[in-house]
């Protein structure tokens, strides 16, 4: 949801995103900061980013060889950045530059957002300033993490860890579910569901990484919670419960209870309440200034709870969130 960046940008001039890309980098990482980060949207008629790649080094060599990179501002357009993604590679045992290391001290200490897809906590990590802080890594190199910078409260369960100023992806695909995440946080929901959209990728996706670790298949694998979701989302101003969506899903409360846990990674009531306070907010971004309205139309209830459940969520007010992405604003 949509929290204060710590440094938010007014008026008309794009928030800057630097990708810093190094020695070996990750092709797929760089690719998803460029597709949610750098590309063009016309079809919502303004410009959401300027986006920027750089390097210390004129020509960079990919991850195995793979292209050289050329043509990039050199390191110092890191200094120009609103949030600045750090490098990322496989060898993480291999220290970073200290150049590199360098840029993100700077890039911390005057208020920049910094973001770390996958190995890139490492980098953060190496750079200090992590040290006290919440963040995540890849599962596989949880143990050596931890082991490596034992400052660092590393939560390895989720899919990404927003930390304020810091946000950390756990592998490369959850570089997108954090990447939309920023583009939620900085423009709304009605915004990051058309990036969603043009991406085919979910907007939020459930769960966290516990559903990827290597386990062994079970004999026979819970069915699909999609159409009882899908059944749900049609009808959020309901009075929807949990036994309801059993009911609906054919099964006991506790198996539904179960399911979610292993497919979602959530509960049945958690999943409820996120969507509806998902669809007040697109409520409130295409106009409706009324907020008991709101709360109505999202199944909600009242202001009263609609306030409550934004503050906790999204750390702002309702009235906050439609100054920020209702229609007119900035």
């Amino acid at each position: 949801m949509a929290k204060e960046s710590s440094r938010e940008r007014q008026g008309a001039e794009p928030h800057r995103v630097v990708v810093v890309v190094d020695e070996h980098s990750n092709p797929f990482e760089l690719g998803c900061a460029t597709e949610v980060f750098g590309l063009r949207r016309p079809e919502l008629g303004r410009q959401l980013y300027d986006f920027r790649l750089c390097s210390p080094e004129p020509r960079t060599l990919m991850r195995d060889g793979f292209f050289t990179l050329t043509g990039v501002a050199g390191l110092e357009a890191a200094d120009a950045a609103d949030t600045l993604i750090v490098p990322n590679r496989p060898d993480t045992e291999v220290p970073r530059r200290p150049a590199v290391l360098d840029a993100v001290r700077r890039a911390h200490a005057r208020g920049a957002r910094l973001v770390g897809f996958c190995s890139r906590a490492f980098t953060l990590a190496e750079a200090g300033v992590l040290d006290g802080r919440r963040a995540t890594a890849h599962w596989q190199w949880a143990d050596d993490f931890r082991a490596r910078f034992p400052s660092v409260r590393l939560e390895p369960e989720v899919l990404f860890v927003d930390d304020g100023d810091i946000l950390t992806a756990a592998g490369s695909a959850a570089a997108l579910d954090l990447g939309l995440h920023l583009v939620r946080r900085d423009h709304g929901a009605e915004v990051a569901n058309a990036v969603s959209r043009r991406l085919v990728f979910a907007a939020h996706r459930e769960g966290g990484q516990r559903q990827f670790v290597e386990r062994p298949m079970p004999d026979l694998p819970d069915e699909s919670l999609a159409p009882v979701l899908a059944w749900a989302q049609e009808r959020l101003d309901a009075p929807l419960t949990v036994a309801g969506l059993a009911a609906r899903a054919a099964v006991s409360p506790a198996t539904l209870h179960r399911r979610f846990q292993a497919q979602l990674g959530t509960t049945p009531l958690t999943w409820l309440t996120r969507e509806r306070l998902a669809l007040a907010c697109r409520l409130i971004e295409r106009g409706e200034s009324r907020f008991e309205v709101v709360a109505r139309r999202s199944g909600i209830g009242t202001a009263a709870h609609l306030r409550t459940l934004m503050r906790r969520e999204t750390g702002i007010t309702p009235s906050a969130y439609r100054s920020r992405f209702g229609p007119g604003a900035a």
